[in-house]
């Protein structure tokens, strides 16, 4: 549960579900900008370089605490992610200072995080429920490693399908949104690939019958 730096104790479950909610955060702002994926020239949302990361993140979560944690995690993201946005949007009606010329940006930049946000809530809350579904079934057959794969892979395309179409479609031509889809289900893939060894680094802490 636990690894020592500098003589102290960190609790594996505080640590991955705050980066969990963090990264959540920084993914649906990052994702007001459109950029092209290097050498395959997608389109791509920017929330998509640290976004996939949830996905093994909540696995630790689950590992350490149990299903019905990681649930509440995932549903205080998705609280916390509206809450953000209420308040981009409170600061944003707000009337600017005389001398601060930057109000037509923050618009142009924050206020679209709404969409954004709203997409990513229901993108996340219903591929995260999934990945929490997989992960205990497939880790009580079989192992963590597997799990973890598997669910963050059905996770993950499904989201990049739910968010994309909800946070894009109308305001992009429909072929920079299928981009977009394709481009996030590449790069999740990866990313989350990539992160399925860690699960081994974190001991099971949760009772077997509560993952």
């Amino acid at each position: 549960m636990a690894k020592f730096v500098s003589g102290r104790k960190i609790n594996i479950f505080l640590l991955s579900s705050s980066l969990y909610v963090s990264f959540q955060f920084f993914a649906n702002v990052l994702s007001t900008k459109i950029a092209l994926l290097p050498y395959l020239n997608l389109a791509i949302d920017g929330g998509t370089v640290i976004y996939p990361l949830t996905f093994t993140l909540r696995d630790f979560v689950h590992k350490t605490h149990g299903k019905k944690d990681a649930r509440q995690v995932i549903i205080i993201a998705a609280s916390l992610n509206a809450v953000m946005f209420g308040l981009f949007w409170l600061v944003g009606k707000m009337t600017p200072d005389p001398t601060w010329q930057f109000q037509r940006a923050y618009d142009q930049i924050l206020l679209p995080v709404g969409r954004i946000v709203l997409a990513s809530i229901i993108a996340q809350v219903i591929s995260e429920l999934i990945d929490t579904e997989i992960f205990s079934r497939v880790y009580k057959k079989f192992n963590d490693t597997l799990a973890v794969f598997l669910s963050n892979t059905v996770g993950l395309v499904a989201d990049s399908l739910i968010f994309s179409f909800i946070a894009f479609l109308g305001a992009l031509p429909l072929s920079t949104v299928l981009q977009i889809v394709l481009a996030n289900i590449l790069i999740k893939f990866v990313i989350s690939t990539l992160s399925v060894p860690t699960i081994k680094l974190i001991p099971r802490t949760a009772n077997f019958e509560e993952i």
